[in-house]
């Protein structure tokens, strides 16, 4: 049996190819080495993967792609801890660009860019990834992405630029104070999940001119900033993963295709493609 991840910081997804059936799916929290230890990422396995644990001494093969899984000694914290719940199975470990980079690149030279939660690109040469300079996390960065979104809408509605009956149904929604978002933002930790959980709002608001204006400031700092720093961008495809871009993927197309982008995949999720790509693989073991 083959097992294939895609996790980020909040939330593992997990499916186990069966034979003679369709894979199993499973869900568990994020595995991100930057935050957790190794015995840290074993206590979430037992605790929350344990439908999936029930076939461990059958997975021959696992493939885990994971946000901060991006050098020799974090792939060798979540290998340990993989191997201490799967002690008989192969196991590789790489970054969540380069799963998304296989779900939806495939073998093909491409821009795969990341807008959920946060916001990312990177260059695939059909082999490996290239990270470029971005990638710099919702203070510094992700553009275009949930953190962004929520906080352009907070900071619209606290400064009151915010129009009166759209800041109604956002006080409605949210009845948010200063302070309240000082402490979320600024003192608890997840500052970046607490911004992006606001962007569901722009749903409710999207056929508005402010909503449509919001989303179109949002892409294109992100095509200008991200997308065009490839110097060549408008020769290879841009595909598109996380919920940010499957949710507006209207939008961000039509903004794509006038700044001469080739649009490419938008997935919100890479691992159902991801294990299409793996299973499909001539190569024994992708190492």
């Amino acid at each position: 049996m083959i097992l294939v991840a895609d996790s980020g910081s909040s939330k593992t997804d997990w499916l186990l190819a069966m034979p003679q059936q369709e894979p199993l799916q499973f869900r568990t929290g994020g595995l991100n080495p930057y935050f957790l230890t190794e015995k840290e990422m074993v206590k979430v396995l037992q605790e929350q993967g344990t439908d999936m644990i029930s076939h461990a001494k059958e997975v021959s093969e696992i493939y885990f792609f994971g946000a901060g899984c991006s050098s020799p000694d974090r792939h060798e914290i979540v290998s340990n801890a993989l191997t201490a719940i799967f002690p008989n199975a192969y196991i590789s470990v790489d970054s969540d660009l380069l799963g998304s980079a296989y779900a939806t690149c495939g073998h093909e030279k491409g821009l795969c860019c990341v807008l959920g939660t946060g916001s990312n690109i990177s260059f695939f040469d059909g082999e490996d990834v290239h990270a470029g300079k971005h990638g710099l996390g919702y203070i510094l960065g992700d553009e275009g992405s949930g953190s962004w979104f929520g906080k352009a809408l907070i900071t619209d509605y606290l400064y009151g630029n915010m129009p009166g009956d759209i800041a109604d149904m956002f006080q409605a929604d949210y009845a948010l104070t200063k302070e309240a978002v000082i402490l979320n933002v600024y003192q608890k930790p997840g500052g970046n999940f607490y911004l992006a959980s606001f962007a569901k709002f722009i749903g409710k608001i999207r056929d508005s001119q402010y909503g449509q204006e919001l989303l179109a400031s949002g892409f294109l700092e992100f095509i200008e900033t991200n997308v065009k720093s490839y110097q060549q961008y408008h020769r290879y495809k841009c595909h598109f993963v996380g919920s940010i871009a499957y949710v507006f993927s209207d939008e961000l197309k039509r903004l794509c295709e006038s700044n001469e982008i080739k649009v490419g995949k938008i997935i919100r999720q890479p691992i159902h493609d991801l294990m299409q790509f793996i299973l499909s693989r001539d190569e024994p073991a992708i190492m």
